[in-house]
């Protein structure tokens, strides 16, 4: 028995790409391949970019606001309990106001304050005011007043 050469009526006359070839090789395979990883890294960079997005916000915010802010984000990318990346982006979002100088500068003048007791002699300013007896030399406004009580 011989076979024929002549194609069956209802066959196609032309097979459509994504067909395999003869041969095993698959375009469609290896175009769907490298679209797959290039959708894949792609989407990684997008969700970076994202998860980020609270750090860089904050980056120029006060320090302690912004390591909050990137713990916050540590936590939620760990954990994948979102609501910590909330808790982040709305922290960046908001300006808090700056506590730390007035507190530090309070803190300074009790120290000064608590340094500086009361009937002991005053220290002499190294100072720039002509000689010690002209009567323009002035003792600074901190040590004219010692005694409140």
């Amino acid at each position: 028995m011989k076979l024929s050469e002549q194609m069956h009526p209802a066959a196609p006359h032309h097979l459509p790409f994504f067909i395999p070839g003869a041969d095993g090789s698959d375009t469609l395979m290896v175009v769907m391949g490298i679209f797959l990883v290039a959708t894949v890294l792609w989407v990684g960079t997008l969700y970076w970019k994202l998860h980020s997005l609270p750090e860089r916000m904050a980056h120029k915010s006060q320090k302690l606001q912004f390591e909050i802010v990137a713990v916050l984000g540590l936590i939620s990318l760990f954990t994948h309990m979102h609501i910590f990346w909330v808790a982040g982006l709305l922290l960046a979002l908001i300006d808090l106001p700056d506590f730390g100088t007035p507190m530090r500068s309070i803190a300074d003048s009790v120290e000064r304050i608590a340094d500086a007791t009361p009937g002991a002699p005053a220290a002499e300013p190294e100072a720039e005011s002509g000689p010690a007896g002209s009567p323009d030399a002035r003792t600074p406004a901190k040590q004219e007043v010692h005694n409140h009580a």
